[in-house]
């Protein structure tokens, strides 16, 4: 008989009402389950699925990595944020006071371009995408000071721009074509180029927040010739390349038509330093 005092019967000495009743291999009453990844990983079938599906994997990987270069060059991108400090602060002074500026050819190397941190001259792509978002905050800060701030406002500020940015790329590019320029520069030499009047933006709201409309007209008008005389020296030997390489004098009526389209990107810009900019200053 049991202990009338005891609430549960002792079964620690009989192995034989362990769970499932019966007695583990190891002698502790318990019993051994199979893991299912263990059976799997086992398995000659699944590890041959394991290699197949690590090969798709690495397949697509290297196809996509093709087709990203294809249609996004990355290792061309590389080229155009290779930059420093020191090169930035001397793009900045040359985008403000272009005038006393006197070598302007691109140095190469073995027939490559040299970096931009090592040649002021090369076009990049830091500084005018560092601009565009300076350019946005500054446009939320001018809004917010005259209490008219709002996402949607911001929002559309910001497509303005990059609509009137791709605008003016492909209507350089389909110029070019139309003209039929044989020049080495490329879509995101025109990103680069275009994209350096956001600089003469930036100055111009800011300016205009501290000063005044004054203020704003004085520095506006600063950086538009100031961007106006960097295109056109910049610009002239990607278009003009062979006439200025052969030295020889800009005549014919296609040499004329390089020279308008060099002159026409150079003064819209500007033009659109002040549609963008203009409704910003109150």
């Amino acid at each position: 008989m049991a202990d009338p005092h005891q609430f549960f019967d002792d079964t620690s000495s009989a192995p034989s009402r362990c769970y499932g009743g019966q007695p583990s291999p190891g002698g502790l009453g318990y019993p051994t389950h199979s893991s299912p990844e263990a059976a799997f990983l086992a398995d000659p079938m699944s590890n041959m699925a394991m290699a197949y599906g690590s090969s798709l994997a690495a397949q697509g990987k290297e196809l996509v990595d093709k087709n990203i270069d294809r249609f996004i060059p990355v290792s061309k991108l590389k080229y155009y944020f290779a930059v420093d400090t020191m090169y930035v602060g001397k793009k900045l002074g040359l985008l403000v006071f272009p005038y006393l500026h006197q070598d302007w050819e691109v140095q190469y190397q073995q027939d490559t371009p040299v970096a931009p941190r090592f040649d002021i001259n090369a076009p990049d792509l830091y500084i005018p995408a560092m601009a565009f978002i300076t350019y946005i905050l500054v446009a939320g800060l001018a809004l917010g000071t005259q209490d008219r701030f709002s996402p949607d406002l911001l929002g559309l500020q910001a497509s303005s721009a990059l609509a009137w940015l791709t605008l003016e790329v492909v209507a350089i590019l389909l110029s070019l074509y139309l003209v039929t320029v044989n020049t080495d520069l490329t879509t995101i030499d025109l990103l680069a180029f275009l994209g350096y009047k956001y600089v003469g933006m930036i100055g111009g709201v800011l300016t205009g927040l501290l000063f005044g409309k004054i203020g704003y007209y004085l520095v506006l008008a600063w950086c538009s010739v100031s961007i106006f005389v960097f295109m056109i020296r910049t610009l002239r030997l990607k278009i003009l390349a062979q006439a200025a390489a052969e030295g020889v004098p800009v005549r014919g009526a296609r040499n004329q038509l390089r020279m308008y389209l060099t002159m026409a990107v150079a003064a819209a810009q500007p033009l659109l330093m002040y549609w963008l900019t203009f409704h910003l200053v109150r």
